[in-house]
């Protein structure tokens, strides 16, 4: 393949997480041991610097439909509620008429949000379940994949174009950033809310590294996407959700709409920390080789005192993490999920059950927390249960953005 970017070929192989399955794909009892498996590598782009998946599965088998439901963590919703307030106040507060477009838009927990402040707001989300939670939410929602044959279908501009978790999963990377373009008022702005790779490195957060994330962007390789397609940064600020998340400002880059100090100041911690190098991905790896060491034996010494131990959470991410370490029921009993979706469902590769919160009837001596993205909401919840001497243990610790 070339790069997702730039189109060059010189690409080298930075990590290496073996054969996986695609990891929201959870399996009813009758799937179990029958779901396909496919390459997961990091790619790393000697020319843009930009560190990419090297295999793609197919856009209709990840998104099509999913289990996955951006309104049943807390800290979500809420951290969503602020992006829709700061967007309006700084950018068209008493502004007539204002619009906005989430691509990706999920459940529309973002939109309710927008909505609250007197948007004219449509979503474009590719699942047909939670497409339909959404209208059903009377949260206007096409079950469509966004690009730019979408984008000139729809006709419209809008004042804000919205994309939180999404922009680094695009197989169409060039139609959906044109059709951004094209779908953007001349005064309008992008939101662009993505995994920040810098964060990712400092935090050990492989399992961030997944098939649905085809990307994963600095601001150096993000700017060299959106230049491509006339568009431009001018602010930017890494906030604490999912351990590490820059929420990034693009406007037309013929409005030559100067940077911001913040940006200047992250795009500069980037070069002296050599965020962008060959070699921070290779040493990335080889840590991710010692933390896989470090928890297999910890999960040991713990079944060795015969400790009860269940998965807190079942988080897409967090199959990459069980896969790799081939952790599975030798070590985990559950996976304790509050998603309904999930109720009944397996782990892809593992085949853990997932059982629901609410049904739990015999609490566990450890915690195995998949879900560390959400530790500070996890921790206030369940201090009864820490009280009561359960521990919870983070095989991921984020630091604080």
């Amino acid at each position: 393949m070339n790069c997702r970017v730039c189109n060059s070929a010189r690409l080298e192989v930075a990590i290496d997480l073996g054969q996986q399955p695609w990891c929201n794909h959870f399996l009813r009892p009758e799937q179990i041991g029958r779901e396909p498996f496919y390459p997961l590598r990091v790619v790393y782009c000697h020319d843009c610097s930009t560190a990419q998946l090297d295999f793609t599965v197919k856009k209709e088998i990840m998104f099509g439909d999913h289990t996955y439901l951006s309104g049943v963590t807390r800290s979500l919703s809420e951290h969503f509620r602020s992006i829709a307030q700061e967007a309006d106040q700084r950018f068209f507060r008493n502004v007539a008429g204002k619009s906005v477009l989430d691509i990706g838009s999920n459940d529309g927990t973002q939109l309710k949000h927008f909505q609250a402040l007197g948007y004219d707001v449509l979503g474009v989300e590719s699942s047909k379940t939670t497409a339909r939670i959404a209208n059903e939410a009377t949260v206007p929602t096409l079950n469509d994949f966004f690009n730019l044959e979408l984008a000139r279908k729809l006709g419209r501009k809008f004042h804000i174009i919205n994309a939180a978790g999404v922009f680094f999963h695009l197989e169409e990377l060039h139609s959906v950033t044109e059709g951004i373009r094209e779908s953007l008022r001349e005064d309008g702005v992008f939101v662009v809310q993505f995994l920040y790779m810098k964060r990712i490195v400092e935090n050990l957060a492989f399992d961030q590294i997944y098939h649905e994330h085809l990307l994963y962007y600095t601001l150096k390789t993000i700017e060299a996407l959106l230049n491509r397609h006339g568009l431009a940064l001018f602010d930017a600020y890494l906030a604490p959700i999912h351990g590490g998340s820059m929420i990034a400002f693009v406007a037309h880059r013929s409005r030559s709409v100067a940077p911001s100090l913040r940006l200047n100041e992250l795009q500069a911690a980037e070069a002296a920390d050599r965020s962008n190098d060959f070699n921070t991905y290779r040493d990335f790896a080889c840590r991710i080789e010692r933390m896989r060491e470090e928890n297999l034996s910890f999960l040991a010494q713990a079944k060795a005192a015969s400790k009860r131990i269940y998965g807190f959470g079942a988080p897409v991410k967090g199959n990459t993490l069980l896969n790799y370490f081939k952790v599975g029921t030798q070590y985990l009993e559950c996976l304790v999920e509050k998603n309904e979706l999930r109720r009944g469902l397996y782990s892809p590769g593992m085949h853990i059950p997932v059982i629901m919160e609410n049904e739990i009837t015999q609490r566990p001596d450890i915690y195995y927390v998949l879900a560390w993205n959400f530790k500070k909401e996890i921790l206030e919840n369940n201090q009864h249960l820490i009280a009561s001497g359960v521990e919870f243990f983070f095989p991921v610790n984020p630091k604080e953005a």
